[in-house]
Order: structure tokens, then C-alpha cells, then sequence
């Protein structure tokens, strides 16, 4: 072990190498508890959705207006992210180094979510854009004060390869949980019957049911993990000047190709998810012609579905690396985005309707499957990285590992709605096409609409594969690398004495 060897300075120290090192393994309370954190991220994403439709097909703001608000937003705070991230590093207290910031985003995310739905009536397109810059901005930027901690506290509660990603499941299946529940209550409740989706008067209530829901999700993690959160350890060197040590700590983390490899992939994956989400209210309501009872049935798939992929991630861990199980996530995703997709561009394949139901489901659960193994496998690869780092450059940095993995999905999911929004004018799709469900939309701009919402999306998720292929840290260099840092801290508590 050429790692081991760096440490070694004598045989106890090499007999200490052998040990199997101590693990952080969190009760199943403590990781229940946790993972009701995921509803602030989770329900966002979801939500996410709701707002391109509400503000350019029911308030009537034109694709490109939209689409560069939400970039801006959203590009603004993965700016920010770093900066978050390294103060979570940095913070000491008697709550720990991560639940501070916890406790004081989850309920100004609550809250972000209802002014996000409740723009002021009748103001002018220019005011309705800077309301929808401000609003998301705010949601985006308190959604990461809790966030970013959160998804480092993770990476900290447990430190085994396989146990991390236990932890990371937990979190999944919940992510999986509020947002089949969030689909139901916006399908059955706010939206169902009548106008559907093109009800603007509902959107506002929902907004603020949405958003005490997450904040009390994320208020139950916070209660069910303090005892366990307050007793990791926390930070030994004095941290820097806070401006001073994020210039300093960015460079050092990029300088991490297995950082690298993943912030890349990330990056262009959540591109791809930017452009297919941003359109996937669209297509379902103005290609397929599917009422909002029935577009809850295809989320359902696809929720569904991710349940199915969380568990198969467990078992081929027993057989695969980690980033053998992302590439297999993004190929199924890939096939979902691109197959009925292309049929249908091509006119091979044109049902509406309920007859359009079943395969739509199909497409969607192939897709959640592959999303299952892919929400497992990177948080708990992003974690191992976070251990080599600490081996390479001395210093644990899991809130800006967090944040790199933040402001590739932030800043790529706002490029990707930007390029949907632009799409949506390129094409020449009707401004007011949501005042009136009996609005026809040309069949040349369906199949323009249906490229857009498929293989454009998918041909950055297989840039995204590309990127992931030079990640090094497999199964037998974590191992190297655990037993590697357990010298390392035992030589510094020595030298501590």
C-alpha cells in the first residue's frame, strides 16, 4: 500500500495500519431522522417544475425571460456556494459545526417557496421577471445555508464505504417520499379538475402549503439527529479569515481529480435535467395531451421507480464499483430520455391522451431506476473523495465538496432552463398557451418541443458519462486511503501529547 508507506515511522505504527479502522455507523433512528432533511432539496426540485410552467405558459412571460431569470438566480448562488460551504467547515460550536446554518435555512427556505408562487397581481413583465430573479434567488440562497450543511453532515455521520452509502439510500428513499407526496397534493388538490395547471389562482396557496411542509421536514431532521450531530468531531486548526480561506481552500479542492471528475459530471448531468424538466409540463399538456389527474400517474412511475433503484444500488455494490453504478444510472436515463422521444419527433409514434399514458410511465420509471442508482452512488463517492482529499492536502473539506456538487447541479440546472426557455421562442410557442386548454398547438412545433425535452437534454447527460470515467478512488483505494489517515490522526494526537 504505497499510501500506507508515506505514515509509516515504526512497527507500532505499521501494525496499527493493519487494524481495521474504527467506523462512524449511525443508528437507524438517527439515519431515519436524517433523512427527512432531503424534503428542502428534493421539494425544490420538484417545485422547481411548476414555476417554468406558472410563469410562461399562466402568467404569460415569454421562454427567454424566464429562462435568464432563473439562470441568474440560480447562477448567482452557486457563486455563493463555496462561500457557504467553507463556513460550514469552519464553524464551531456547541451544536457542532453544521446545525447552525441548518437552523436558520430551513425556515426562510419555507417561506421562499410562497413569495416564489405569489407574485404581487397585475404587475408589468419587467416586474413580474425582477419578482421571479428576487424570489428564486432567495429560495435558492437559503435552500443552500441548510443544504450545504446538511449534505456534509452525511458525509460525516458515517465513514465506512459501504455505510455511507446506506446513509445516502436513507436520504433517497425520503427524497422519493415528499416528492411522491408534493405530486400528489399539487395533482389531486390544488390543480385537479377544471382549468388543471393553467389555474393561476391556486398556485399561491400552494406555494405556501409546499413550503411549511419542507420546513417541517427538515425541522423533524434537525430534533432527530442533534444528540448525534453535537458529538462529531469538529475542526482542530483555526480557521482563516473567511474570504481569505475560500480563496486559499477552492484551488486546493480542484486541484483533486477525482473532485474533478465528479464536479464535471454533475455539472453537465444536471444540465440535461435542467432542459428536460424545465419542459416536462409541456410536453405532457400541449404534446401528449394528458390532464393533470393523469400527469401524476407518470410521476408516480418514475418516483415509483426510484424506490426499485435505491435497493439494486445496495446489491450491486456488492459487485460493482461506485462509479460503475453511475454510468449504469446514466445510460438508463439516457435511453429515457431518448427513445419514445424520438419516435414521436420523427411521427412514428404520436398517441395522446390515456393511449399516450402507459408508455409515458414506461419511459419515466426506466428513467427513475436509473436516478435511483445515481442518488446513492455520488453523494457516497463524493464522500470518499472528501477522504482523499484529507490525505492528499491535510484538511477536511466536506461543506466545499458539498458546494462543488451544489454549484454544478445549481448553476448547470439554470443554464439548462435558460436553453429550455430560449427553445421555447425559438420555436415559436405561444405565450398564451395556458389561458385556454383549447389551445392547438402546430404539430412541427410539438416535434420541435419534443427534441428539445429529450435528445437535447440527453446529449449532455453523455458528456456528463464522459467526464466521470478518469474518477480514481475504487473500493481498494478507500481502503488504502482509511487505513492511510488512521496512522495519520494517530500521529498527530501523539505529537499532540
Amino acid at each position: 500500500m504505497a499510501v500506507v508507506e508515506n505514515y509509516v515511522e515504526g512497527p507500532d505504527l505499521e501494525k496499527l495500519a493493519l487494524e481495521p479502522a474504527p467506523e462512524l455507523n449511525p443508528s437507524v433512528p438517527v439515519k431515519l431522522a436524517y433523512s427527512f432533511g432531503q424534503a428542502i432539496e428534493s421539494g425544490y426540485l420538484i417545485v422547481a417544475g411548476f414555476v417554468f410552467f406558472y410563469y410562461t405558459a399562466v402568467l404569460g412571460l415569454s421562454g427567454s425571460a424566464v429562462g435568464v431569470a432563473l439562470a441568474i438566480s440560480m447562477c448567482v448562488d452557486a457563486v455563493m456556494d463555496p462561500l457557504i460551504g467553507s463556513i460550514s467547515d469552519n464553524v464551531r460550536s456547541k451544536w457542532g459545526r453544521r446545525l447552525p446554518l441548518m437552523l436558520l435555512g430551513a425556515p426562510a427556505t419555507g417561506l421562499a417557496v410562497w413569495m416564489l408562487f405569489a407574485p404581487p397581481a397585475m404587475l408589468s413583465p419587467f416586474l413580474l421577471f425582477g419578482w421571479l430573479v428576487a424570489s428564486k434567488l432567495l429560495l435558492r440562497g437559503f435552500a443552500s445555508v441548510y443544504n450545504l450543511p446538511y449534505a456534509a453532515l452525511g458525509a460525516e455521520m458515517a465513514s465506512g464505504y459501504v455505510e455511507r452509502a446506506s446513509v445516502a439510500a436513507y436520504r433517497g428513499v425520503f427524497g422519493i417520499v415528499i416528492s411522491l407526496v408534493i405530486t400528489a397534493v399539487a395533482m389531486t388538490g390544488f390543480f385537479a379538475g377544471g382549468a388543471g395547471l393553467q389555474n393561476g389562482a391556486a398556485y399561491p396557496a400552494f406555494g405556501a402549503a409546499i413550503g411549511l411542509l419542507l420546513f417541517a421536514c427538515a425541522a423533524l431532521a434537525m430534533v432527530g439527529v442533534w444528540r448525534y450531530a453535537v458529538r462529531l468531531p469538529q475542526p482542530r486548526t483555526q480557521p482563516a479569515p473567511m474570504f481569505l480561506g475560500l480563496f486559499r481552500e477552492l484551488p486546493e479542492v480542484f486541484r483533486n481529480k477525482s473532485f474533478r471528475a465528479l464536479f464535471l459530471t454533475a455539472l453537465l448531468f444536471w444540465v440535461a435535467a435542467g432542459v428536460n424538466g424545465a419542459l416536462n409540463n409541456h410536453a405532457y399538456v400541449f404534446v401528449w395531451k394528458i390532464p393533470p389527474e393523469r400527469i401524476q400517474f407518470i410521476s408516480y412511475s418514475y418516483f415509483l421507480s426510484m424506490f426499485l433503484g435505491i435497493p439494486l444500488a445496495r446489491l450491486l455494490l456488492a459487485r460493482f464499483e461506485k462509479n460503475t453504478i453511475i454510468i449504469q444510472g446514466l445510460i438508463l436515463v439516457l435511453l429515457a430520455m431518448t427513445v419514445l422521444h424520438s419516435l414521436r419527433a420523427l411521427g412514428l409514434f404520436a398517441p395522446t391522451g390515456a393511449e399516450a399514458q402507459p408508455w409515458l410511465m414506461t419511459s419515466a420509471g426506466v428513467a427513475g431506476i436509473g436516478i435511483g442508482l445515481i442518488i446513492v452512488a455520488l453523494p457516497a463517492m463524493m464522500a470518499d473523495a472528501a477522504d482523499e482529499h484529507e490525505l492528499l492536502f491535510g484538511h477536511r473539506r466536506e461543506g466545499l465538496y458539498f458546494a462543488g456538487l451544489g454549484f454544478a447541479g445549481k448553476a448547470a440546472a439554470g443554464l439548462g432552463q435558460m436553453a429550455a426557455g430560449f427553445a421555447l421562442d425559438a420555436l415559436h410557442f405561444p405565450k398564451t398557451a395556458g389561458v385556454g386548454a383549447a389551445v392547438e398547438i402546430p404539430e412541427h412545433v410539438q416535434r420541435l418541443l419534443i427534441l428539445a425535452w429529450g435528445p437535447l437534454a440527453a446529449f449532455f447527460g453523455l458528456l456528463g458519462l464522459l467526464a466521470l470515467l478518469p474518477y480514481g478512488v475504487t473500493r481498494a483505494r478507500h481502503a488504502e486511503i482509511a487505513a492511510a489517515l488512521k496512522i495519520k490522526r494517530a500521529e498527530e494526537a501523539a505529537a499532540a501529547e
